[in-house]
């Protein structure tokens, strides 16, 4: 077991959470039925410790020039009050990690990091902001972060602001973020999340997070939500089409194959309209455009047996032949059939490529299919 614990590890042990390691941290997989955590959040609400996540501040006059140098994306250009996905990656354009960046002011900037990454982060970005007016500075320790996500998030939190805040929280933005007094905890509330429905990100000091959760529950207990851990969240990212790092993003990926070239911003240029340079930038420019030698698609399993993270694609022959890898697969709870992302090469990546899958030993039929699974009415 990590000796990482997140402030919230005592609510989670008198909930009765079943605990595993990620990230380094110990954390909560479940606390009943994945299921019914997962059912939760699509038609109610659930609650999430993200604390495990990494918060980095990057400040000063030349925070978001430092972050254009660092990052793939165009963080000068964020406005304040907004979010933006965006990419840490390697001279030859692997990703280091995926990340959100929230613009708090002019001079002020949150990074938001994967858990296992966390370390890593800050040590590139401390490097790559040398020569930058800007200081670099893990909160990660004095930070806990809860996520209410659901279509009853709103009314939830809402529920527990304070009067003056209520009606900036529900104007609120998907990728924005305003600072709220919820609960009587000051708290920076971002409407973004990782499940592909309706919520909010609080972000509020450690030792504040234990009474903000406990009347999260109370609040929201009579309105349907639960509390819900790492097992319903991967299960809800997959169906709504996200990546998660270390499966299909990491070292050995460019964003290109991925599908996700628009987060890079080779236009972003200096006040004089010259390129601006980023790491990266000379490996990523020289991608641009060209066939990538295998693409990220979504998988439909045909049978009842699930794809797992690891697992081979095969082709469609009589006598079917490795073309690609699974990255990430579950039974969806929401469609009612197994769902998986996949590596695969370029020519069989076309919606409705029927290919299969190895699953232990047996080559189990699935088809190509549009992400994301599944995508909430807006």
């Amino acid at each position: 077991m990590s000796d990482r614990t997140s402030p919230l590890h005592d609510e989670h042990v008198a909930l009765g959470a079943n605990l595993t390691e990620f990230g380094g941290w110990q954390m909560p997989l479940r606390y009943g039925s994945d299921i019914a955590e997962h059912a939760a959040v699509r038609t109610a609400a659930g609650l999430f410790d993200l604390s495990h996540m990494g918060e980095i501040m990057v400040t000063g006059p030349q925070a978001t020039a430092a972050l254009d140098h660092a990052l793939v994306g165009w963080a000068s250009k964020v406005a304040v009050g907004r979010a933006r996905y965006s990419m840490l990656v390697q001279e030859d354009g692997g990703v280091v990690d995926d990340l959100v960046i929230y613009r708090l002011a002019d001079d002020e900037v949150l990074v938001v990091a994967n858990a296992g990454n966390a370390d890593v982060v800050l040590a590139e970005l401390v490097e790559r902001a040398t020569g930058f007016d800007a200081t670099v500075t893990s909160t990660s320790d004095a930070t806990a972060l809860v996520a209410v996500q659901g279509p009853r998030a709103e009314e939830i939190v809402t529920s527990l602001t304070a009067a003056g805040s209520v009606e900036a929280l529900r104007a609120l933005r998907y990728y924005a973020v305003e600072r709220a007094e919820v609960a009587g905890v000051d708290a920076l509330v971002a409407r973004t999340g990782y499940t592909g429905e309706d919520g909010f990100e609080l972000f509020v000091p450690a030792d504040s997070a234990p009474g903000l959760w406990r009347a999260l529950l109370e609040a929201g207990t009579p309105l349907g939500l639960v509390p819900a851990g790492l097992s319903a969240r991967d299960s809800l990212r997959l169906e709504a089409g996200m990546p998660l790092y270390g499966h299909e993003l990491d070292r050995g990926t460019t964003p290109y194959e991925a599908g996700l070239g628009r987060v890079v911003r080779l236009d972003k240029t200096d006040d004089a309209g010259e390129p601006l340079p980023f790491v990266g930038r000379e490996a990523l420019a020289a991608l641009q455009g060209t066939d990538p030698g295998r693409v990220l698609v979504g998988l439909r399993m045909l049978g009842r047996r699930p794809a797992r993270a690891g697992y081979a694609v095969l082709d469609g022959a009589e006598t079917p032949a490795p073309v690609g890898t699974v990255t990430s697969g579950v039974p969806s709870p929401t469609l009612g059939y197994p769902v998986a992302m996949a590596y695969v090469t370029p020519g069989l990546s076309a919606v409705g490529t029927r290919l299969a899958v190895d699953v232990r030993g047996r080559a189990e039929a699935a088809e190509v299919v549009e992400m994301p699974f599944y995508s909430r009415v807006r």
